[in-house]
């Protein structure tokens, strides 16, 4: 057993089975803070690592909405899990050029990350977590493949009625069970009747940290941009997963050592938006808002100025958009305060 595995294993014989959740968390938590996961050598590859053509695109979606709603002196820029800082880096250097340098601010608990950022991003700041960012002047918020890595809540329907699922010790391994404790509250009135072994997927962390993003746009003004890969719920089927080496894993084995991932609900996500008052534009699938955005033609000027890269080129814009790739999947939704403008790809 690896440390990690070993503290979970006997937080299950002290305490007794552990939620989902939990075991997603501690398992996350220890996985970020100890590598870089990205890139061909790690264990998963995201849209900015694949072209500097995403993050141009979204620095350009800010900064037109920014300039649009009279461009306030005093904008901040906020991301989510930067991962590397590509993305940052690659958004800024679009807003740099059209005239907008604003303050930086990361929220990263990976001491790892932050070290790697810190190289792309000089002079950003760090926050652990929402509380600390500014609470004054405009946020253009981004995050990318933030809320996937958020720990979920399972509940499974039993012939008693729907249980949590939570995390057992079966020898040296892990494995989950359905709870004890009855859950049939938490279940949608629509899904209710599902037969025995339905799993219906949800994530409090999700819905929290987007109701927060949500109040700060509507009191400070600005908008965030959420990318993710999921769906509009509620649904049925577990989408809990683990990759390891660019490869799918068994989620239950080396806890720690390999990314857990679920789709997210964007309906939950949009709820958070439209109950804080803001204007929620989305969700929009990933290939569709960048083609909007010009996708073509940023790829077009980047093959103009480097012929040899043009293969590379097109390749990485039909991943970032094709149906068959990442277009499809992944979904771009938009909170925007009710004073700024209609956003664009939307």
């Amino acid at each position: 057993m690896t440390l990690l595995a070993e503290k979970l294993a006997r937080a299950i014989d002290h305490g007794g089975p552990m939620p989902v959740a939990q075991f997603m968390a501690q398992a996350n938590a220890h996985y970020y803070a100890t590598r870089d996961p990205l890139g061909a050598a790690g264990d998963f590859t995201t849209a900015p690592e694949i072209s500097q053509m995403f993050g141009e695109l979204i620095g350009l979606w800010l900064t037109d909405l920014w300039l649009r709603a009279g461009a306030p002196a005093n904008a901040v820029y906020v991301e989510l899990g930067p991962g590397r800082g590509t993305l940052a880096a690659d958004a800024l250097r679009a807003m740099r050029a059209a005239g907008l340098k604003p303050p930086v601010h990361f929220v990263e608990t990976s001491p790892v990350l932050r070290a790697a950022q810190a190289e792309r991003v000089p002079g950003a700041s760090w926050h652990e977590t929402l509380d600390s960012l500014p609470t004054h002047g405009p946020l253009l918020i981004v995050a990318n493949e933030f809320f996937d890595a958020l720990p979920i809540r399972q509940v499974i329907a039993t012939p008693a009625g729907w249980r949590e699922r939570v995390v057992i010790r079966d020898g040296d391994r892990f494995a989950a069970v359905p709870g004890p404790l009855p859950m049939d509250a938490a279940v949608p009135d629509a899904l209710r009747h599902a037969p025995p072994g339905t799993i219906i997927e949800s994530s409090p962390a999700t819905t929290a940290i987007a109701a927060d993003l949500a109040a700060r746009v509507a009191d400070q003004g600005g908008a965030a941009l959420l990318i993710d890969y999921g769906y509009m719920g509620p649904a049925i089927g577990e989408t809990l997963q683990a990759v390891k080496a660019h490869q799918y894993a068994d989620i239950f084995d080396e806890p720690g050592e390999r990314d857990l991932t679920a789709h997210v609900d964007f309906a939950a996500l949009v709820d958070e938006g439209r109950g804080a008052g803001l204007h929620v534009h989305g969700p929009a699938q990933q290939g569709d808002w960048l083609i909007q955005l010009g996708l073509a033609a940023r790829a077009a000027s980047l093959v103009k100025a480097a012929p040899e890269r043009a293969e590379e080129i097109a390749a990485a814009r039909d991943r970032l958009s094709s149906p068959k790739q990442m277009g499809q999947l992944f979904k771009v939704l938009g909170f925007v305060s009710p004073e700024w403008p209609q956003p664009e790809g939307f």
